[in-house]
């Protein structure tokens, strides 16, 4: 049994992550806002009361991110996965940006994985375990897209956080991976997406099971495909 700390928890790749690893009887500790809508993820509470634990953490806020680093200080974390993210605000072009909303999907998208990363650094340190993030291909630097321009912008800077992250904990034996989940019909993916959660977080589990210190830090699709940074 595996102990699992999953972000953005209550919806989308993160409630298909939660249940395929309770399904799995891993242990899975679910992290949402207070504010967040949860009643599918306390459906799956239900059916799996064992295997889930439902922990209030905002990622944007510090002090939250600490008391529920206090809350499992004694519960190493064998797979530690941030997936919670925004799609930004409505204006995020280079000529018309929501300077407030860039600043928000940066605090949110990359700022909160490497908060929630190090704060839990010990747990993971104790099991020998493994960080992920979900990034995007939207992050690539070879794009010369403006569209979602405040998203891409966060999902390439937090790709350089992770892979320097990688590169300071590949001499603790502790893989980092970056990964693209693909196109995914969520609130943020639309319905006109090509994959379910479920597909996603299924093959995104079969990766995340593969992963070890001699692939750390690479940038990965859902499929096994490095990308390009």
């Amino acid at each position: 049994m595996a102990v699992v700390l999953i972000t953005g928890a209550n919806r989308g790749i993160g409630l298909a992550l939660v249940k395929a690893y309770a399904g799995r009887r891993d242990k899975v500790i679910a992290c949402i806002r207070a504010t967040s809508d949860r009643f599918e993820l306390d459906e799956a509470v239900k059916a799996q009361p064992k295997w889930i634990e439902v922990i209030e953490m905002d990622v944007a806020d510090a002090a939250e991110i600490g008391r529920a680093r206090r809350r499992l200080e004694a519960e190493p974390i064998d797979v530690l996965i941030n997936n919670a993210g925004i799609g930004g605000p409505e204006r995020q072009s280079a000529t018309d940006m929501d300077f407030d909303g860039l600043i928000e999907t940066l605090n949110v998208n990359t700022i909160a994985p490497l908060r929630v990363a190090t704060a839990f650094l010990p747990n993971v340190k104790a099991a020998k375990g493994k960080i992920i993030t979900l990034s995007s291909q939207m992050g690539q630097v070879q794009s010369a897209s403006s569209d979602s321009l405040a998203y891409r912008v966060s999902k390439q800077a937090v790709n350089k956080l992770m892979r320097g992250l990688a590169t300071e904990l590949k001499p603790l034996g502790i893989p980092v991976l970056i990964v693209h989940p693909g196109w995914v019909k969520t609130d943020m993916g639309g319905e006109g997406a090509q994959l379910t959660p479920e597909d996603s977080a299924a093959q995104l589990q079969k990766l995340i099971d593969k992963l070890d210190i001699a692939s750390t830090g690479k940038f990965l699709a859902w499929n096994g495909k490095e990308l390009a940074w």
